[in-house]
């Protein structure tokens, strides 16, 4: 996971100030990724969105750190159509954070970048469907 991590990393926005995406899929990608970066003297804050709101403790939808004004890359281990991903980025843009970047490790479907345009948003994978030997997911 640290090598893919890396390889995130190297997609990642030099002014990104945060990275993370809808639990459980995107936790393990942010916060490791969050950690190559500490380890290169890149700051990266790493959160999770969780699925629901929260009604005790802190509350909320969001857990770790982002701040309000934070310059987000909204992340993910695989995607198919797209659309965690983009809820992740509405849950981001409405508490006060910019998306500059959605990224997941493997893109299966083919579909995730014409959807995230539709939104104004920036898609990128690491590896694709084919690039790994097997069609797009409903191709």
């Amino acid at each position: 996971m640290v090598d893919v991590a890396a390889l995130v990393l190297e997609k990642i926005p030099l002014d990104a100030t945060a990275i993370g995406g809808l639990t459980m899929g995107a936790d393990g990608v942010s916060f490791i990724t969050a950690g190559v970066a500490a380890t290169k003297g890149r700051a990266l804050r790493a959160f999770s969105i969780r699925k629901e709101v929260k009604d005790h403790g802190a509350g909320g939808r969001i857990a770790g750190s982002l701040e309000r004004g934070d310059r987000v890359v909204i992340t993910e281990d695989t995607v198919t159509r797209g659309l965690s991903q983009l809820e992740a980025a509405s849950v981001v843009r409405d508490f006060g954070a910019d998306v500059v970047l959605i990224l997941a490790v493997v893109d299966r479907g083919g579909t995730a970048g014409a959807l995230a345009a539709e939104a104004g948003l920036t898609f990128d994978a690491l590896f694709s469907a084919p690039d790994l030997g097997f069609p797009y997911e409903g191709a």
